[in-house]
């Protein structure tokens, strides 16, 4: 892949066009001007380039630029990454549930617990969706 995804052979082919439509003659004119807009803009980009670095200073630096390269997307890579970052939630069991470190807590939690296994299921209501 050549210069904005042009190969030799076309890149001749719009060589060849050039001379037909433009001319032998204007030529030379077109190519200087076009080699002067080339420059202005590399000077440009290389002045906005240096403005950034003087602006963000130090934090530019710590980027990781080739992670944020979109053709290193990979949703698969990602999603793994997502799934293994998370740490799985503590599970709360009846022993544990309300467990403060002291046994009052314990006893209310367990307590309460009975209560709600000898009450039986917990009433259904139809309209609350």
């Amino acid at each position: 892949m050549g210069f904005f995804g042009i190969n030799g052979g076309e890149l001749v082919v719009i060589i060849v066009l050039a001379l037909v439509l433009i001319g032998p003659e204007r030529l030379p004119h077109y190519a200087g001007q076009l080699g002067s807009l080339v420059r202005q803009g590399k000077t440009a980009l290389q002045g906005a380039k240096e403005r950034i670095g003087d602006e963000f200073g130090d934090e530019l630096k710590d980027v990781d630029w080739q992670k944020l390269d979109p053709r290193q997307y990979d949703p698969r890579r990602i999603v793994k990454e997502a799934l293994l970052d998370d740490e799985p939630a503590p599970r709360t069991t009846p022993r544990t549930a309300g467990y403060a470190g002291d046994g009052v807590a314990a006893g209310a939690a367990a307590g309460a617990a009975s209560v709600a296994a000898s009450a039986g299921p917990a009433p259904f209501d139809d309209e609350a969706t």
